[in-house]
């Protein structure tokens, strides 16, 4: 979809559309954006990056540097000028997070001033700030399409160049070249709390549905803490359970971005538990067998954080940038765990990742602004430890790590082929299902429906086949699986 079109459905809603805060973490947490997964399987690796050296950066006037060019401590320090940064970490910027980041990168930059504006909405807001051209020099990439990257942010360097520098190099990739790095990466699995599982007498990690349906069973049977708190009001936690598609329910990277679309019966059973049919299944028998909380219309997402800190709660499923809130959130943060999404295929539990927000510089300031806002963008993607702060999933294939998934095998998953990339976004449109792409009210459906018995779970899944098979026929997309 065009920027152009993004900018009049959103001024066109207005009012209408239910904009998310950033109070508690924003991005993929608060929930602007949606969380992205890419080409190739990640390979996290500790592999020392070839530097560059003075020699290889572009320093005079007029010459665009490369994130490559960069030594970081040496490259740029004759440029004084002032850059600002647009961003949705509303938190980090009330906290004084980033202001602590700007003072260190100030000791080895002292030339280079910061300047800082958060954004509550951002998911809408940077769209027409975007388009306005009112933002500054750096950004976090809002949702556009990536045939629209070079009009307005300037490269990293090629995809094949920055793989030995950072995890997700594809996420803002357009004909081979990097326009987008993430501050964090994001994997996809539970949250729990350790001490609910030990007094229910959990003892492994469940690893199928059946088993967490069981496990979340003997905490409602052992313990006084809600078993799976479903978030069902704030609505954008809803739409997180889509993340979960693809890679994660069936052990194929190429399923979500390339096969979805082409599929017949995509929410079929296919009787082993895994697909997208037993991801949505856990929920609707969790709702159905009592193992929520009392009355889910009346969650509340800020004190969800401190009720899994205090073993109030057992599970909630989220990705993995939602582990630093809940440990911050109260005084044991030992207790709070992270472990895979309980479906199992063939043997393995996969899990995905991908980038949250990714920094982007603008093609429209001058030579100084670009040096200074890539110098910057480095610095904070290598030696600040935002990434690990947050316990993200890394970026940095040099920075340390602290971020242990080994439990699963992480794929990160295939972009769309070639001539087919808009295809996911018009049929999400067109069935008004929206997958990973906040289809939150779809999700709340199944947890309404569970808890009043209103339809059962096969009927919804065959609703949703039928708006899927509807917009394959209305948009001409051959069904081949």
């Amino acid at each position: 979809m065009k920027l152009k079109r993004v900018v009049a459905m959103v001024l066109a809603a207005g009012m209408t559309i239910s904009a998310v805060g950033c109070a508690g973490k924003g991005g993929s947490s608060e929930k602007d954006g949606t969380e992205a997964t890419t080409a190739g399987a990640v390979e996290n690796t500790d592999t020392e990056a070839d530097k560059g050296t003075d020699d290889d950066a572009a320093e005079a006037v007029g010459e665009t540097p490369t994130y490559s060019s960069i030594v970081l401590g040496e490259s740029y320090k004759d440029v004084t000028t002032t850059i600002k940064w647009l961003h949705h970490k509303t938190d980090r910027q009330e906290d004084g997070t980033i202001d602590n980041y700007i003072a260190e990168f100030n000791k080895v930059y002292p030339n280079i001033t910061v300047q800082t504006e958060a954004i509550t909405d951002y998911a809408e807001d940077s769209l027409l700030r975007l388009s306005s051209g009112d933002w500054g020099d750096i950004m976090f990439i809002p949702a556009i399409d990536k045939a629209e990257l070079s009009e307005f942010f300037i490269p990293y360097g090629t995809t094949e160049e920055m793989d030995k520098y950072i995890n997700f190099p594809k996420q803002w990739e357009k004909d081979g070249i990097c326009y987008g790095i993430g501050y964090m990466g994001n994997a996809q699995g539970v949250l729990y709390n350790k001490k609910v599982f030990e007094k229910a007498g959990i003892k492994e990690a469940p690893k199928t549905p059946t088993e967490f349906i069981d496990a979340l069973q003997k905490i409602k049977d052992n313990t006084d803490s809600i078993p799976l708190y479903t978030n069902y009001a704030a609505g954008w936690t809803m739409g997180a359970w889509d993340a979960y598609l693809g890679s994660i329910t069936d052990g194929d990277n190429t399923w979500f971005n390339q096969k979805f679309v082409h599929t017949a019966a995509p929410f079929a059973d296919p009787g082993d538990g895994t697909g997208a049919y037993n991801l949505y299944k856990i929920l609707y028998d969790a709702v159905a067998k009592g193992l929520i909380e009392e009355d889910y219309t009346t969650t509340d997402w800020e004190s969800c954080k401190s009720m899994l800190n205090k073993g109030e709660i057992g599970t909630m499923v989220l990705g993995s940038w939602a582990v630093a809130q809940m440990k911050e959130a109260g005084e044991n943060p030992d207790d709070i765990g992270y472990m895979p999404f309980p479906i199992t295929v063939n043997g393995v539990q996969y899990a995905t990742a991908g980038p949250d927000y990714c920094y982007a510089i603008s093609k429209d300031v001058d030579a100084d602004h670009q040096a200074a806002a890539m110098v910057f963008v480095k610095w904070m993607v290598e030696e600040s430890g935002w990434c690990d702060f947050e316990g993200g999933y890394p970026i940095s294939k040099t920075a340390p790590s602290s971020f242990d998934f080994s439990a699963a095998t992480v794929l990160q998953d295939e972009p769309a082929l070639a001539g087919e990339e808009d295809f996911l976004n018009e049929m999400n449109s067109e069935s008004e299902l929206s997958f990973n792409a906040g289809g939150d009210a779809k999700v709340q459906e199944i947890v309404e429906a569970a808890a009043t018995g209103s339809k059962d779970f096969d009927t919804i899944m065959k609703e949703w086949t039928e708006k899927w098979n509807n917009a394959q026929e209305s948009l001409g997309i051959e069904v081949q699986y």
